[in-house]
């Protein structure tokens, strides 16, 4: 769903102007006091007019993955909407940050260095940047060690192999045997292999020499490079805001700081031993407040001519007071925590005396007393824009249809935008192509102007409508102040129904492990198939020399002295052996005819049986069945009663299993699907078309 042709309709406004030119004046707050359902759009048409970083600050945690997915909704597709994820564990915690935010967290910290550092360009489009306060107020490495730490590599370069690989691992990168995650590289012997913390794709380099030869992006699932264009140039990131090689001079100090008694080691000190040797340790981001003299904090990275925006002033410095007090207990209920241990957030009035280094607008109230915390150190003077009274709630229906369509009549009638965005799209338009049959009895001229969408392409025309499937937690109108015209209604399930926008769910997507290669589990010594010469025995890797340059093989032997040398980037061609346990496959000579012979055995059983299914499936076909009949009002009725937005797949299932259960033939199909993901709506749906033809 896409709707941000709208915010063109925002950015004609005369008080939003006057918004977007009085910015560059001076830093300090500005407080818009916008109604809660304006908030995105006003958020996302700035962004698209200043082209500036923006932190949007939220109060509450829960509504960082809200805001994400709302902005998407408004703006263009593919706009940078990143997240700045929280630490694991909260503040005092000893525990290991997850992967997953370590690598979020620094793929922020890079797009944001983006146009800062010489080695990185400049975005077209600055990102936008949604955290909680506690996101942005975790200590963190300071910019210039960032800076230090960030390497390019191009192609056609010299390098020092062993060097560069220490610089890694001193940056937080480990090394292993086969590539399937950020942060992690390998070598084998003349060819790298790394997955840049902040790269989409993990990057194969091939060394000629000491020179850089090729660099290819590939799959870490199917280990295979993307084609065969070249990566020009590689950006390689810190990949831990704790570097280890800091962990060591720590190591030393607190372990010169323990309690001689091995009784009173305190747990900390587990941690002592690996951070001693340099390697990445699970604990290590616990010490970033130790581990540089002057820790940053995230907005250190903003670049001065950044954006701040607030939606709450007053809820978030009492989020902040609240997250400060809890971590002050946990504190007191740690054991022991390491000597001189300081807090690992920024307090209140740092940050916010920190924030008002650039422009803050808060898009909600006013900020005003919080209770026993104060608002924060704010002495720069805040201006109410009126762009507030341009915006209203809108109607609420409470499922009643007739006032609904009355309104959208009303609307038409005075020239008025109604963008309608609900989960029941369909069922909405045709509710208002039924209302049209009234008048019109060519009701097809009407079929594909109110036919549902998935967004918009241009900016609606005044008296139009438009039905959108999605969602939005909630709708508002604006009017023209001047001439007390609504210019827009946008109407959302919050409005019709009094339904709230389910809370977005995160559905990890499973990546696909890397397979058997020569690389993974096949050690010198054991049988593999190649495709064109069959079963041999897997020697290792060898280096041979052929016009000068030296390259990489796996040796393959068959019977007798036949050798087969396979390319490393043939290596897909090959798969590990698989048979009985403790047999031994048959061996032939390179050339021989057996494995031919195999492959076409093999093709004419494959044909054999796909004969005999193509027989099976077509006796099917010609038994008759019952056809049910297609979808009638009832049908409509109850599917409209689903409160959650189907997904493409959930969409494309029921529409086959329909389309089987109306042809007179008997069904054969097979829905598979993971625990929650939609198989029984599509079940109660195909058994009440069975119901309503009078079958169980």
């Amino acid at each position: 769903m896409n709707i941000a042709p709208l915010l063109n309709i925002i950015g004609s406004l005369e008080p939003y102007q006057r918004i977007v030119a009085e910015l560059d004046q001076q830093p300090g707050m500005r407080v818009l006091g916008l109604p809660d359902a304006a908030h995105t759009p006003a958020l996302a048409r700035l962004a698209q007019d200043l082209k500036r970083p923006i932190l949007m600050l939220v109060s509450r945690i829960d509504q960082v993955q809200i805001w994400q997915q709302a902005l998407e909704a408004w703006l263009p597709d593919g706009y940078p909407v990143l997240r700045l994820p929280e630490p694991t564990p909260l503040p005092y915690d000893r525990g290991p940050w997850s992967q997953r935010t370590i690598r979020r967290r620094l793929r922020v910290l890079a797009a944001l260095m983006a146009g800062q550092h010489p080695l990185l360009p400049r975005p077209d489009i600055p990102p936008i940047i949604v955290s909680s306060y506690r996101a942005a107020a975790q200590k963190t490495m300071p910019r210039q060690q960032f800076t230090l730490a960030t390497r390019v590599l191009r192609k056609g370069q010299m390098i020092d192999l062993e060097k560069l690989m220490a610089q890694w691992l001193e940056s937080g990168y480990s090394r292993v045997s086969v590539v399937e995650e950020p942060g992690q590289f390998s070598r084998r012997g003349g060819i790298l292999d790394l997955y840049p913390i902040a790269a989409r794709e993990p990057v194969r380099i091939e060394l000629f020499g000491d020179e850089i030869d090729t660099m290819r992006q590939f799959d870490p699932g199917s280990q295979r490079t993307s084609g065969t264009e070249s990566v020009d140039r590689v950006l390689i990131t810190p990949a831990r805001e704790a570097l280890p090689q800091l962990g060591v001079a720590l190591a030393e100090y607190l372990g010169a700081e323990a309690p001689g008694k091995v009784d009173d080691l305190p747990a900390w000190q587990d941690d002592l031993p690996l951070m001693l040797t340099g390697e990445p340790s699970p604990n290590l981001e616990f010490y970033l407040p130790m581990l540089y003299g002057r820790p940053a904090l995230f907005m250190d990275y903003l670049p001065k001519d950044a954006l701040v925006m607030v939606d709450q002033w007053p809820e978030l410095a009492q989020s902040a007071a609240d997250l400060i007090r809890h971590g002050e207990q946990i504190k007191m209920e740690q054991e022991s925590l390491p000597p001189d241990y300081p807090s690992p957030l920024a307090e209140w009035d740092e940050f916010a005396t920190n924030l008002l280094d650039r422009p803050v607008l808060v898009l909600g109230q006013h900020m005003g007393d919080t209770g026993d915390e104060p608002a924060g150190p704010v002495t720069s003077e805040t201006v109410d824009y009126s762009l507030a009274d341009y915006f209203l709630p809108g109607p609420r229906y409470g499922g009643q249809m007739r006032p609904f369509t009355a309104q959208l009549r009303h609307a038409q009638r005075d020239h008025e935008r109604t963008i309608v965005v609900s989960r029941q799209a369909l069922r909405l338009s045709q509710l208002w192509r039924q209302e049209l049959r009234e008048e019109h009895s060519m009701l097809e001229q009407f079929t594909d102007i109110f036919s549902p969408t998935s967004g918009l392409t241009e900016t609606p025309n005044p008296g139009s409508i438009h039905f959108i499937q999605g969602s939005l937690a909630e709708g508002f109108l604006i009017e023209d102040v001047a001439s007390n015209k609504i210019i827009l209604n946008l109407l959302t399930d919050a409005e019709l129904f009094g339904w709230r926008r389910p809370a977005p769910q995160r559905r990890r997507r499973q990546r696909p492990s890397a397979p058997e290669t020569p690389f993974a589990d096949i050690t010198p010594g054991d049988y593999v198939v190649h495709l064109e010469h069959g079963i041999g025995q897997f020697m290792g890797l060898v280096v041979r020399s052929i016009g000068g340059t030296e390259r990489e093989y796996l040796q393959i032997q068959y019977r007798g002295t036949d050798s087969l040398y396979v390319p490393v980037h043939h290596a897909d061609r090959l798969s590990k052996w698989v048979g009985p346990e403790g047999g031994e496959p048959p061996v032939g000579r390179l050339g021989d005819k057996g494995w031919r012979a195999a492959k076409s055995r093999a093709m004419r059983s494959v044909s054999e049986l796909a004969d005999e299914l193509i027989e099976l499936y077509s006796a099917r076909e010609m038994i008759h069945g019952h056809a049910f009949s297609t979808d009638g009002e009832w049908q409509h009725e109850l599917e409209a009663t689903f409160p959650y937005q189907e997904t493409e797949d959930q969409l494309h299932a029921l529409a086959a299993v329909k389309e089987d259960m109306e042809r007179a033939r008997p069904m054969d199909r097979l829905i598979c699907g993971d625990v929650g993901y939609g198989k029984t709506e599509v079940a109660l749906r195909a058994a009440f078309k069975a119901v309503m033809d009078g079958k169980q």
